[in-house]
């Protein structure tokens, strides 16, 4: 009997973005939870693809995951940031916890049970700096205690375990992190700020005082500031890019679709709107260069910690996010512009209102001034890099 894991990822995905698809303009307008996509996603087990065979994954790489990034976000933008985000925590289980027998059967019942990974890795007073805390982990014993005042913690109440970050002790500098692993009943979540947006509605990313008790053995072994050099910065803008190229992608398919119904109805077969369509489309395939070019250079040297902390490494990976976010929101401006007043409607085949308020948060999350503005600095003290293999 066929089991579903011998599908290929590519198509079991197709029967999530179905399901997406159906479900994403409710999600959208009643700004909630995309809770019909997690079902399939976890009928379909693929929230376990990157775990290793061993432990009850499918050992998938990250440019495998990308790709269905890209392609559930092409229907639903929020399912397909949920599940990035979910990919990019389970990213940081694998390199992280590697070496812990804890994080290692974590990853084997996340594998048999598909649970949802949430994270916590901003916090009110710090500027959405995730590379300092001001909250600290506070051991008693075999145990700590955390509490953190979380300004966003995307679908918190919808996840099964959060990856918080703090300090490694009350008396630690802001900048000497560790990430926990809670699970969901070992912690609460005390509302503080709702979430009512212009795009990205269904993440549903609430703040909350995030407040937890968990034996020590949960501490990842390794310093935050390690797995943020070795797994959270490729990860995140790499999947964060694929998602925003999913979302341009499809506005860019409807933006076609009205310029061929267009021609169809000229007889030189040739409107003006194939112009800017062919503009988008050089855009669009900047997009996926970069991310491909990203998935390469990060395959290359994921297993070199000198490289993955190199300067040269971080200006390639912000790079690709502050390109990538702001290219993806001009296809998506562009196919606004061709469709015209068919895809400003909302009820029209060819609407792209929905692609243009969900790419929108793409220069926001981790806003492009403070990439630049970090980039600014770590400039002056690169060479850049002119080879066209490297």
């Amino acid at each position: 009997m066929l089991e579903i894991t011998d599908i290929p990822l590519h198509n079991r995905m197709k029967g999530v973005c179905l399901v997406a698809a159906q479900h994403a303009g409710d999600v959208d307008r009643q700004a909630r939870f995309p809770i019909e996509v997690l079902d399939e996603l976890r009928r379909a087990r693929l929230l376990a693809v990157m775990i290793p065979r061993q432990l009850g994954g499918e050992q998938a790489g990250l440019e495998e995951v990308a790709d269905l990034c890209r392609m559930l976000s092409q229907h639903c933008a929020s399912a397909g940031m949920v599940y990035a985000m979910h990919n990019i925590k389970l990213h940081n289980l694998l390199v992280g916890g590697a070496a812990s027998d804890w994080h290692r059967q974590m990853m084997q019942r996340i594998a048999d049970e598909q649970l949802l990974l949430g994270s916590a890795t901003t916090e009110a007073g710090i500027g959405g700096d995730l590379r300092n805390s001001i909250c600290a982990v506070e051991r008693d014993g075999d145990g700590f205690h955390l509490r953190k005042e979380a300004t966003v913690i995307s679908y918190a109440l919808h996840c099964d375990a959060i990856f918080a970050t703090a300090r490694r002790a009350p008396d630690a500098a802001s900048s000497d992190q560790v990430m926990v692993a809670l699970l969901k009943d070992q912690y609460t979540l005390a509302p503080t700020h709702a979430w009512d947006t212009l795009g990205m509605r269904g993440t549903c990313s609430e703040g909350f005082i995030l407040e937890g008790l968990a034996p020590c053995e949960q501490i990842f072994p390794q310093p935050f500031a390690e797995l943020a050099a070795q797994s959270m910065l490729a990860a995140a803008h790499i999947l964060w890019s694929s998602v925003w190229y999913g979302i341009a992608q499809d506005a860019w398919g409807r933006a076609q679709s009205t310029v061929r119904a267009e021609a169809r109805r000229r007889p030189d077969g040739r409107p003006p709107s194939t112009v800017p369509l062919a503009e988008a489309n050089i855009k669009l395939h900047q997009v996926r260069a970069s991310i491909v070019e990203s998935l390469e250079r990060f395959a290359r040297v994921k297993k070199d910690p000198d490289a993955l902390g190199s300067i040269s490494f971080a200006i390639a990976m912000n790079n690709l996010k502050v390109t990538s976010s702001r290219l993806c929101t001009d296809v998506v401006m562009e196919a606004l512009r061709v469709a015209g007043i068919q895809g400003y409607r909302n009820d029209s085949p060819a609407s792209v209102g929905r692609h243009l308020r969900d790419v929108l948060s793409a220069p926001l999350m981790i806003a492009n001034d403070r990439v630049v503005s970090n980039l600014s600095s770590s400039i002056l003290a690169s060479k850049f890099d002119a080879s066209l293999l490297e």
